[in-house]
């Protein structure tokens, strides 16, 4: 089978480079004193970054044959919501980082009431383009992606899972407790990945479990592979500091299970996961690629 980084590297590339020509369109800095806001955002937002969760929507959506445009945009609202989150997690009173994405982190580029502001404006900027007619001409799913999109990122999604990674720096957490975080932190906005494909294409909710099982599984190897880069990655490949876990004393998938076992759970959940596509037909090829591709990365 072809090395899925070979496979998706081109679709990685096509869609990086549409993504940023829609933040740059949306993104255009006034002549106004909120220059320094948008270019801030515009920092964090274009360029960099392996643009996974957008190609996850986008292969979702093509599971249902939805415009290619329309998902777009769908694949833009995460990308908003995860650099928002890349911003607010990269400040002093989180992670407190220098790099992401090879460039300095927005507070260090420009300082921390600016990436502040520039979180909370690309999180808002989600719901903008989930709200507008040009994402759906139905309401009730643009309502339904939105509410959506919003349990994902919020306590009971990826900021449950930042206020848990949090507090792993002062308590002991198990095997069980490490996956929860991770199942919040990571695996919530990729779940919503699958979930935005099935809602654009008026799948009922009752035939979601398959995507569902797909996105849990491949969350978590997604997770684990990220705790091996941050043990064996180079800081060149991977555009951010690497070794940050170790050194705040957290609990990981490689701290608790050793990079051996840790790898073989992220191949065995790859491959599970790859088993909740069985009934669909090459229609599925890209999300089946994307599966290994969580494991095989490198950065």
């Amino acid at each position: 089978m072809a090395d899925a980084q070979i496979i998706l590297r081109p679709l990685l590339d096509d869609v990086s480079a549409e993504l940023d020509r829609l933040f740059g369109s949306l993104l255009a800095v006034p002549n106004d004193p909120r220059a320094p806001l948008y270019e801030a955002m515009r920092h964090a937002a274009i360029g960099g970054g392996k643009r996974l969760r957008p190609l996850l929507v986008m292969a979702a959506c093509g599971l249902f044959h939805v415009d290619r445009d329309r998902a777009l945009r769908v694949g833009l609202a995460v990308e908003c919501i995860h650099v928002y989150s890349l911003i607010h997690d990269d400040l002093p009173a989180m992670d407190d980082d220098d790099l992401r994405r090879g460039k300095p982190t927005v507070h260090r580029a420009f300082d921390e009431a600016t990436a502040i502001l520039a979180g909370d404006s690309l999180h808002a900027l989600a719901f903008e383009v989930l709200a507008d007619e040009a994402t759906h001409e139905d309401p009730f799913v643009r309502i339904e992606l939105m509410s959506e999109l919003a349990r994902a990122s919020g306590p009971a999604g990826m900021a449950g899972g930042q206020m848990m990674d949090l507090a792993a720096e002062r308590i002991e957490l198990d095997l069980a407790a490490v996956t929860r975080l991770q199942q919040l932190k990571t695996g919530a906005l990729i779940g919503f990945c699958l979930e935005a494909g099935a809602i654009m294409g008026r799948l009922p909710a009752e035939g979601r479990k398959p995507l569902r099982g797909y996105a849990r599984d491949v969350g978590l190897a997604f997770q684990i592979t990220d705790d091996i880069l941050d043990v064996e990655g180079e800081e060149a490949k991977t555009g951010k500091r690497v070794g940050k876990d170790g050194a705040a004393g957290k609990e990981t998938f490689v701290s608790l299970l050793g990079v051996e076992r840790a790898r073989q759970q992220a191949a065995m959940l790859v491959d599970q996961g790859a088993q909740y596509l069985n009934s669909y037909g090459p229609e599925a090829d890209l999300l089946r690629a994307l599966a290994r591709f969580a494991v095989e990365r490198d950065h």
